[in-house]
């Protein structure tokens, strides 16, 4: 008998009637230590984390750590007051799905 292959729920993203015409990905590499900076996506942005972890803060809700295997969801124009390599020691690598609308840029950094 032939194995299945297993699925874990690991994020589920409600976008709020978004049209989306283009999936940008991109695997990130960000240095030890990084600071993303304040920010936001014209677009939502889903992603999963695949090496080191992060400091992860939406505006109005609690800071966390996402260590790799977690998925994480930016929601559009939402400020991101964190997005930081919570390591001294080792690079964050995360791949990111910008879910774009037609002409939409990917970020938007903030003061």
């Amino acid at each position: 008998m032939q194995e299945k292959p297993g699925r874990e729920d690991l994020l589920q993203a409600v976008l709020d009637h978004e049209t989306v015409t283009t999936v940008d990905i991109k695997k990130v590499t960000m240095p030890k230590a990084m600071d993303a900076g304040k920010h936001l996506h014209p677009c939502p942005v889903v992603g999963y984390i695949v090496s080191g972890h992060v400091l992860f803060q939406v505006e109005g809700e609690d800071k966390k750590i996402l260590n790799p295997g977690d998925a994480f969801y930016e929601p559009k124009n939402k400020t991101i007051l964190h997005f930081d390599n919570a390591s001294g020691e080792e690079p964050l690598v995360f791949i990111a799905f910008y879910l774009k609308e037609a002409g939409e840029e990917l970020i938007k950094m903030l003061d």
